[in-house]
């Protein structure tokens, strides 16, 4: 098998847990498939968590994951799951918007391969994108950290009352500085010279 025939089938497999042939039709279950007819508000619906309320997401829980009981799960785990569900409701929202004709049964049977084929990955792409928030996040905190430290610090040096307590302070300080070379110097200065040569023996 040649290189070229493996990376057909490799783009076939993952065409066939992106898409459903319903009536003829190729109807795309991941989401971003359809990114060429997005407009920028709709792009970064999609992509930002948060936009669909947690009533809503809670109300399908048992829809998307029947399996599970959410009592058990971990704090991170349940964001991460709300979030796939999230995405779930916003992929069948667009495909719906996309192909209107689309009857409620058929609607149910692209449900349905979504929740086998794309749980997974929905999981996956929140997480990193939770990862990339939480950078963000982190990075903006250290920036604005830095910003208030430095303006702190030039607010505390142009105050007239700081001025006036450094100025005797930093005279003091030059003085010391000076007196200690100068005491340095000096004592250098008067070291006597020792001749090296042997003292004269006495027959």
């Amino acid at each position: 098998m040649t290189v070229v025939n493996q990376s057909e089938q490799g783009v076939d497999r993952r065409l066939q847990h992106d898409s459903i042939k319903i009536s003829g039709k190729t109807i795309f279950l991941n989401p971003f498939l359809y990114w060429r007819r997005f407009d920028s508000n709709t792009d970064r619906w999609l992509r930002e968590p948060g936009q669909i309320g947690e009533e809503q997401i809670a109300l399908n829980r048992s829809r998307f994951y029947p399996e599970l009981d959410w009592n058990y799960l971990e704090v991170d785990e349940r964001n991460i799951k709300d979030a796939a569900i999230e995405m779930f409701l916003k992929s069948l929202d667009l495909i719906s918007t996309f192909h209107p004709d689309l009857t409620a049964g058929q609607l149910l049977e692209i449900e349905r391969k979504m929740a086998v084929t794309k749980k997974r990955a929905f999981e996956r792409w929140v997480a990193k994108s939770f990862r990339k928030r939480w950078n963000l996040e982190v990075q903006e905190k250290q920036r604005f950290a830095r910003e208030r430290f430095f303006r702190e610090w030039k607010e505390w040096f142009a105050n007239e009352t700081t001025q006036k307590a450094l100025i005797p302070f930093v005279t003091l300080l030059s003085l010391a500085i000076f007196g200690g070379w100068s005491l340095g110097f000096s004592s250098n200065s008067c070291t006597p010279y020792f001749s090296s040569t042997n003292d004269t023996q006495i027959n």
